[in-house]
């Protein structure tokens, strides 16, 4: 019986795992969104805080982590103006046409909304000229977010 079994299982060939690109960036232990930091501390602290599990929200499928409560009331009552643009994807690849993940530690606020970026050099990329790929990355994002899945 053995004999039979083995060459059917070399027939199937190495086991390939799949990666699944959601819309929001999230830890893929823990589920929580932009590696667990609280996203509205980009815009009040001179670098962004580690959020905390007592202190967490669900908004758009995903959860939030928040330093505080008061940043957690502050991102339930308008959540689009915190949350980062693309889902935290990489701005710059966004602009470019193409989605990738992004370092939360690596980000620019531009005209009071939060990106997020692959790399330091990607940052550098998109402050050069903002407005422009600002503007890139909204007019392809509707065509590359249908491609992800939703939380």
């Amino acid at each position: 019986m053995l004999a039979f079994v083995l060459p059917l299982l070399s027939m199937a060939g190495p086991a390939q795992a799949q990666s699944i690109v959601t819309t929001i960036i999230t830890d893929p232990l823990t589920g929580v969104a932009i590696d667990g930091m609280d996203p509205v501390s980009y815009f009040t602290e001179p670098a962004p805080l580690l959020g905390r599990g007592d202190y967490e929200f669900s908004w758009s499928g995903v959860v939030w982590h928040f330093a505080t409560a008061a940043n957690r009331d502050v991102f339930a009552s308008a959540p689009e103006i915190y949350a980062p643009q693309f889902g935290g994807h990489g701005a710059m690849s966004v602009a470019r046409g193409f989605v990738s993940d992004a370092d939360p530690s690596i980000y620019a606020v531009y005209k009071e909304r939060l990106y997020m970026f692959y790399s330091a050099g990607n940052r550098e990329a998109f402050l050069l000229a903002p407005a422009e790929a600002a503007t890139k990355a909204e007019a392809n994002w509707p065509a590359l977010s249908k491609v992800l899945v939703r939380q």
